[in-house]
């Protein structure tokens, strides 16, 4: 078992007093098994209310609500997890599903429909003219090791960058570029995924050593696939690596632009555009 400290800050500036909308949080991590909250302390500038609440996915989220005009807006997290897992998990399937494609039980499948269902259908062609090299529908090849190739192959060919802008690239923008953020690669493992017809899901979270993904400065992104009779398992295309240790989750989604730390409005002048800040500190204690 090891102790972490997760402190993330947001802080967001204007240039003069706005009306803040209601915001929604996700940063707290996710409970189980694997980690146990030891404690956790949210300080939130201006004056708030707020109230707490798990969305279908289990996911627990803060809903702040503000009564007075404001020109900062700051949120500051602090958690520390006693994580359990080791820092590479060994995964063993069933004789049954050591070999892809996979048929789930009718029982799971009903409810993994939507995790086998691609968010950039329209990029479906260009996703499987890109997988061609490791798989083609039809074609019989070991579940895991094709999941280690495409993530293998997203983390090297694809450039990590810190991208400020919202949202994920489309796998198209991904390829075509040769370069993305954590989520963008994560997601186009999902597609990837999703092309095999394997249920895969977007996770948000953090990231305890850098290591092995140079420059991640802030929040994380990767994903997990539904693997029978062990669950949902992650594997971080960004690094190449299967989830471990290292990983803590906040949220997981079907829909990879659903998930971010903070979101919100507010009502205000059209510009200048608000100024923000984020600093995210993960570390052993």
């Amino acid at each position: 078992m090891q102790r972490i400290e997760i402190t993330h800050l947001t802080r967001y500036r204007y240039a003069q007093p706005v009306r803040l909308l209601d915001h929604k949080l996700h940063l707290r991590p996710r409970e189980g098994h694997d980690i146990r909250i030891e404690s956790s302390g949210l300080r939130i500038t201006p004056d708030y209310r707020i109230s707490w609440h798990r969305d279908v996915y289990s996911n627990s989220v803060a809903l702040v609500s503000f009564g007075v005009e404001s020109n900062i807006l700051e949120l500051l997290s602090t958690v520390v997890v006693e994580h359990y897992e080791s820092p590479m998990v060994s995964i063993q399937l069933a004789e049954q599903d050591e070999t892809s494609p996979l048929v789930y039980d009718p029982m799971e499948q009903i409810d993994l429909i939507p995790y086998q269902t691609p968010v950039f259908a329209e990029n479906q062609a260009l996703v499987g003219d890109w997988l061609a090299p490791d798989w083609n529908a039809g074609q019989s090849l070991a579940t895991l090791q094709l999941l280690d190739a495409i993530s293998g192959r997203i983390a090297r060919e694809i450039k990590y960058i810190v991208r400020d802008e919202p949202g994920v690239q489309s796998p198209q923008r991904t390829l075509g570029r040769g370069k993305g953020s954590c989520r963008d690669m994560a997601t186009l493992f999902i597609e990837a995924c999703r092309y095999c017809g394997l249920a895969s899901r977007f996770v948000s979270g953090y990231l305890v050593s850098s290591a092995a993904v140079e420059d991640v400065a802030t929040t994380h992104a990767w994903a997990e696939v539904y693997l029978p009779g062990v669950g949902w398992r992650g594997f971080d295309a960004t690094s190449g690596q299967r989830v471990g240790g290292d990983h803590i989750a906040v949220a997981v989604h079907r829909h990879p632009e659903a998930i971010p730390p903070v979101s919100g409005q507010f009502v205000g002048p059209s510009g200048p555009k608000p100024e923000m800040e984020v600093e995210v500190r993960v570390q052993r204690l």
